[in-house]
């Protein structure tokens, strides 16, 4: 009786000391959270994307209200997160458009040719550095699905060979670009429709080789915009989205129907 009685005090005693040391840390150490970080990270769209430059989205909570970071700084949230964590902050958030993926490469199998049934692994970075093509032209889509299976939103999907981004659901979160090793992938405006299909450099002669939707370089597009939005450079038309008014007269003229205009996400 008396060894339980002393190894139950023993318990007792060795419980309390590690209690009130476990007390003494919490206190010792205690980091106070600002009351506005736990409200911005409510706010922010909870992606943990990496597109803004931290993280996740707990991190970028921290440097927004340390003042490391602006408060429009995260692309998926846009206007209405900014503005929500500028009211949190005190401060007025300058309007920030969100953007949404555009792949520039309308090569699909109708336009250019395969060069065969590919099937390695299924990894567009794998393929690239290797020096495998799936079709004739150096800088088309590879199509192997890298950027579709990095897209938290299921946004993108493999059509006849090249990436297509649905606009409803992409949250512009940049993934896809970061992983596409030709570097097809671009964020653009969502309000801006007018884009160029295509980073093929080389000249005409040689796109028309390899694809028949590609840009040729012909400049009819630069010589009908009264905006000054459109240049060709290396021999690729290129769109300023600060000066592009919408007009579609470029979309219009282009032989290769190569510029578009995707339909405008609604939701």
């Amino acid at each position: 009786m008396d060894i339980i009685l002393t190894t139950t005090l023993v318990i007792t005693v060795i419980g309390i000391i590690v209690g009130a040391g476990l007390v003494f840390t919490s206190k010792k150490f205690y980091v106070e959270v600002d009351e506005r970080e736990t409200a911005v990270r409510e706010v922010l769209p909870g992606n943990n994307c990496g597109a803004c430059g931290y993280a996740g989205c707990d991190a970028m909570a921290a440097a927004i209200v340390k003042g490391e970071a602006p408060v429009n700084g995260c692309p998926v949230g846009g206007a209405p997160v900014a503005e929500r964590i500028g009211a949190i902050m005190g401060t007025d958030a300058e309007a920030v458009e969100r953007k949404v993926a555009f792949v520039r490469c309308k090569g699909s199998c109708e336009v250019t040719k395969n060069q065969g049934n590919y099937v390695g692994v299924q990894d567009c970075r794998n393929a690239s550095l290797n020096g495998i093509r799936t079709a004739d032209c150096d800088y088309g889509c590879l199509g192997l699905g890298s950027c579709v299976r990095i897209c938290p939103e299921n946004a993108i999907q493999i059509v006849d060979g090249v990436a297509v981004v649905n606009r409803f659901k992409c949250v512009g979160c940049g993934l896809c670009a970061k992983a596409c090793p030709k570097g097809l992938i671009e964020l653009i405006p969502e309000s801006k429709r007018v884009a160029v299909q295509c980073r093929n450099k080389d000249k005409g002669p040689a796109v028309r080789k390899v694809c028949s939707a590609g840009c040729i370089g012909c400049m009819l597009c630069v010589r009908q915009c009264a905006s000054d939005a459109i240049h060709v450079t290396d021999n690729l038309a290129q769109v300023d989205y600060e000066k592009c008014v919408q007009c579609g007269k470029c979309v219009e003229k282009c032989p290769a129907k190569v510029i578009t205009a995707p339909v405008r996400p609604t939701v």
